[in-house]
This record gives C-alpha cells, sequence and structure tokens, in this order.
C-alpha cells in the first residue's frame, strides 16, 4: 500500500456524485422545489447522499 500510495494510485472510494452534478443537486435544493427524497430519485442516489451533501455545503 505504501508503494501504490507513493505512485498516486491509492484513491480511496470514488465520490458518488460529480462536480457538475453536485452543484446541480446544490441548487434545486436551494431553490427548495423538490423534497430529498425526489432528489435522491432524480440523482440516483440514497437520501443520506443528499443529506450528506447538503450538510457539507453548510460547513
Amino acid at each position: 500500500m505504501h508503494i501504490a500510495k507513493a505512485a498516486g494510485k491509492l484513491r480511496g472510494r470514488q465520490p458518488k456524485l460529480s462536480k457538475t452534478k453536485r452543484k446541480h443537486l446544490l441548487d434545486l435544493a436551494a431553490a427548495g422545489k423538490h423534497t430529498q427524497a425526489e432528489l435522491a430519485e432524480l440523482f440516483d442516489v440514497s437520501r443520506t447522499t443528499i443529506y450528506r451533501e447538503l450538510s457539507r455545503a453548510t460547513n
């Protein structure tokens, strides 16, 4: 693992949402027209992911 980390190959789990999808999610959530469950279905992620992304945006 040390060799992989030194070579930049060890990156961990990839995010579920790309940067553009995350920005779009935050824009829709700020508009207040959709519930978290609707956003989760729209972006094909769990509600937990939606709550986590909204929490990260406010911190």
